[in-house]
Parts: C-alpha cells; structure tokens; sequence
C-alpha cells in the first residue's frame, strides 16, 4: 500500500466516523436478484436482513415466516425455499403468472391503558386482541397505534397494479410511477397515504445501496404535498432504500410501566397510565432505479 493510498483510507475512515448515527442504525430490507424479468414460470430469489450498511448482512437475519406475497391477480401467494442463516435470510418467487408481484411483511399493533377498579390496566397486542381483552367503554381508556410495512416489488414481462393496492391501514404507497418503472436520471412520483388518506409534508428518504464504495450516504430526502405525492430524480441505476415515518400524539416507544430488568424476584413495577392517545407507522421499501 502507497503512503497516498494510507492517507485515502485515513480520510475515509475519519469520514464514516463523522457520519450521523442515523446512517448506521438497523435497517430491514428485502433485496430480490432481479425487479424485472420475463418468460413463463419465471423464479426469483430475495435476501432478507437487518443490517447496519444497506444490502450487506452484517447484523441479523429478517425472520421469513412473517414475510408474503400478493400476485399479479390480487391473490395470495406464497414463498419458497427459505432458508435462514445467521445474518441473512433468502426464498425464492415462483413468478407464475404475468404482471407485478408485491413481496411484503406488515404488522399492526396497539397499546393501552385504561383504569379499572381504581386500578390502572396495561395492555400491548393485536388490533384483535385489543378488541377482546379491552373493555368496551374502559374509563381513561389512551391508546397508541403502531404499523409498519417493508416492501419490495418483482414484475414478469409488464407491470401491473392489482397487487399494490392499498389496505387502508398504516402508511403506504401508492403508485404513480411504477415502482418497477423508475428510471435513472427521470423524474418518478410516489404517492403516501396513512390509514387511506394523503400523507401530507411527509418527509420520504431514498438511499442508495453500495455505501461502503461512498464516503456519504448519498441520501436523497423529499417532502409529500397535500395529496401525499412526492417527486424525485435518482441519479444512479440501482437499489434505493425507501423509507418514511409518521408519528403522531403519545410517544409510541411508551413502555409498559416501572424500570425495565428488575432484580430477580422483586415484585412487578405498578403499571403507569400511558401519557396519551398516539399512532406511529412506518413505512419501507427496496426499489431498483434502472439504467437509462
């Protein structure tokens, strides 16, 4: 190695230290081989983790049993093939049919709590659940509402859009541009809607994969209109890591009352009221930008 080529490394190093923490936190993504490809009974395989550094496994393996597919019909499809390792998971797509297929994990979850008997109850669990085990009219009843989804997207011959339809639950997206169809260099167009309405001044980040060759994350941040959409050119072909969050109310990263970790055998810390009603949904998404 060249004294030019230390000093290279130095600065680089120095550069990825002064890099905000928010560069290097957890993030899940779904990573298939290819976004398009054609011909009959096509297949396709999709890696899965929790990384530090976008597309690189280096801290946890996605769990794939919570991970589904909806095909080009709007029908439930399913994966194949799984396999988890100690970083990284990977199925395979039977793509059997033509048009787009949403490939996607959601989870949508509640907490509570309410007074009972002068006693203050805590609840954390499904929507389901909630309406189960939560009184009908429970006194000083507070509730936060989380969701979050993590998407990616193969089409066979030409895109469609039967499979991404929106739920109506937590934040989502909606095309305008295909996610399929986002050419290098073009303009594209998102649309974000929460609970099935405009996501209005949501802040949208795309980030591009391959960091570990940049000495910055290369994001690219927009801000949602009144009708949800958001605008954006990406520079390079590629992979692209889109997220957004909305959070609202009460902080959803409420715990369930009293210090976490109590010494062994002591008694449950009283359950404390949450500080009021909240919603937090998160949305995430791997695009590939193609070439020109």
């Amino acid at each position: 190695m060249t004294f030019k080529t230390r000093l290279l490394a130095v600065a680089a190093v120095g550069v990825a230290l002064a890099l905000p923490m928010s560069a290097s936190a957890h993030r899940g993504w779904m990573v298939p081989a290819f976004t398009t490809l054609s011909g009959d009974s096509a297949w396709v395989t999709v890696d899965a983790a929790i990384s530090n550094e976008l597309f690189y496994p280096d801290h946890r393996a996605m769990r794939t049993d919570g991970i589904k597919v909806i095909a080009p019909d709007g029908a439930a499809d399913k994966i194949q093939n799984a396999a988890t390792g100690q970083y990284r998971s990977t199925f395979d797509v039977q793509l059997t049919k033509p048009g787009t297929y949403k490939i996607y994990t959601a989870s949508n979850s509640v907490m509570a709590s309410w007074t009972e008997n002068g006693e203050v109850k805590r609840f954390r669990g499904s929507p389901e659940d909630f309406a189960k085990q939560v009184p009908a009219g429970a006194a000083d009843l507070k509730t936060i509402k989380s969701s979050s989804r993590n998407e990616t997207f193969v089409t066979r011959d030409k895109p469609t859009l039967e499979a991404l339809k929106p739920t109506g639950q937590g934040l989502e997206l909606v095309p305008v541009t295909h996610p399929t169809d986002v050419i290098a260099t073009e303009a594209a167009t998102f649309k974000f809607v929460i609970d099935g309405k405009p996501a209005a001044g949501l802040e949208v980040t795309l980030i591009p994969g391959g960091a570990r060759w940049r000495a910055t994350p290369g994001e690219i941040k927009v801000k949602s209109g009144p009708d949800g959409a958001v605008t954006f050119t990406l520079p390079e072909a590629g992979l692209y890591w889109v997220n957004a969050t909305v959070r609202s109310g009460a902080d959803a990263r409420g715990g369930m009352g009293g210090p976490p970790g109590g010494a062994p055998g002591a008694a449950p810390a009283p359950a404390t009221p949450l500080a009021g009603d909240g919603m937090s949904a998160s949305y995430t998404a791997v695009i590939e930008a193609q070439r020109p």
